[in-house]
């Protein structure tokens, strides 16, 4: 069994002993929850851990091979997610919890999540996530982004269900 096999919706618990030196607490656009940022903290305070923020701002496609403006995040699309990564932020650090973050765009949230873990050097990803679909209807929603990341992370990944809020 993997690192990130059997991390269920909010009742996932890491091995007894295990630390992270640093977690990246990650949305593919959706608003952080109270829920995860609470969830990032206790792992956080276990650890002595430092916390990358990241979130994805959805990129639609290309159009005919090319890029086109009219699929990439609008400005407003751009402000709302660093804010919200920068109010995150200041969550965590008022809480003595060292924290960054920033925002990227990307069509495919699931290899941009697991490629910023690896180069900022995290062992821990935290996302909030909607109840697992079906594997086949599930691949094709935006919102599966979560289960995406879990199935292919190398590190444990802890989902947080919406649904618990």
């Amino acid at each position: 069994m993997s690192a990130s096999q059997g991390l269920t919706h909010g009742q996932d618990q890491p091995p007894t002993g295990q630390r992270f030196e640093r977690i990246l607490l990650a949305s593919e656009g959706r608003t952080i929850s109270r829920a995860t940022v609470n969830r990032v903290i206790e792992l956080a305070r276990r650890s002595d851990a430092s916390v990358r923020v990241l979130s994805i701002a959805r990129v639609y496609g290309v159009a005919f091979g090319l890029p086109n403006p009219g699929l990439l995040p609008t400005k407003r699309e751009w402000d709302e997610q660093s804010e919200m990564v920068g109010k995150v932020v200041r969550q965590l650090e008022r809480k003595g919890i060292e924290a960054d973050g920033h925002v990227v765009g990307t069509r495919n949230a699931t290899k941009k999540i697991l490629e910023e873990a690896e180069l900022a050097g995290c062992d821990a990803i935290v996302m909030a996530a909607d109840r697992d679909r079906s594997r086949i209807l599930g691949d094709f929603s935006w919102s599966q982004e979560p289960q995406r990341v879990r199935r292919r992370a190398k590190i444990p990944v802890f989902l947080i269900s919406e649904e618990a809020e």
